[in-house]
């Protein structure tokens, strides 16, 4: 059911290392105490439902969110290194492209900031299926053509760790199904992927999911495990499931089952 990529050593450094991580807003409680690992080399999924942090978690990760307490380290330096700043690469979930310049103008402009070639930028349109739209204005494509510049600007970089902050949202099916087999191949050449989605289906294709529940990190599993701990191969029920679960648990042992409003 899961894509496995090349498996990677697990006694090497973490991609992704969170340890104790809190962030709070004035009063507002928006990540409450994440403590896990993201192995290098595989799709990591961050799941959850809208309101749950994964935002703000991926924001932490790549070195833009104050942490109030805690800390997250990635490629075995502080999340926002400067020395980060050429192997992590952050795609949000707006499109952060210039609309009047063609795709590869786009492109070429975002690698020259990481001394890309015309190699380079030639590769990374090609990576996402954009080749055949190299010339146009990013104003005049599709909007899953649109979403997916963003992504080559990336990609340019050649990072080492890519964050992806729903890449999938308003694309259909097929658009979204080949952006993962893509995501496939790149984790298959040894790149990191932590991929957010509130689309439980799309669980399926990732090697390990981090569930994100108000705040809370409700497990670190893989697909599999997910369907065995959720009982239900439907990885949205077996999701459901496991919140009632925890929920249910939260208050036998006396815990408030407080709601956080985050990104």
């Amino acid at each position: 059911m899961s894509h496995v990529a090349h498996q990677p050593d697990h006694a090497a450094q973490p991609a992704i290392e969170a340890s104790g991580l809190h962030v709070s807003r004035g009063r507002t409680r928006i990540l409450r105490g994440l403590d896990f690992r993201v192995e290098q080399g595989r799709i990591t999924g961050l799941l959850g439902p809208s309101g749950s942090g994964k935002t703000t978690l991926m924001r932490g990760i790549v070195g833009v969110q104050r942490i109030t307490r805690g800390s997250i380290n990635v490629l075995g330096r502080p999340a926002g290194s400067a020395s980060l700043r050429h192997d992590v690469g952050y795609v949000t979930q707006g499109a952060s492209v210039y609309g009047d310049l063609s795709v590869e103008a786009n492109v070429r402009y975002f690698g020259a900031m990481h001394g890309a070639t015309a190699a380079d930028v030639t590769e990374a349109i090609a990576a996402v299926g954009l080749q055949p739209f190299a010339r146009q204005k990013a104003a005049d494509l599709s909007g899953g053509q649109f979403s997916r510049v963003s992504l080559a600007c990336a990609l340019v970089a050649r990072p080492k760790l890519l964050v992806l902050d729903e890449p999938t949202v308003g694309l259909d099916p097929v658009l979204r199904a080949e952006l993962w087999e893509r995501f496939a191949a790149m984790a298959d050449g040894g790149t990191t992927l932590l991929v957010s989605s509130h689309v439980m289906e799309e669980a399926s294709h990732c090697a390990s999911l981090l569930l994100l529940r108000d705040g809370l990190l409700l497990a670190q599993l893989t697909p599999d495990e997910l369907s065995e701990r959720g009982h239900s191969n439907d990885l949205e029920r077996a999701f459901l499931t496991m919140i009632k679960a925890s929920e249910s648990q939260r208050n036998t042992l006396g815990f408030p089952t407080e709601r956080t409003v985050a990104p």
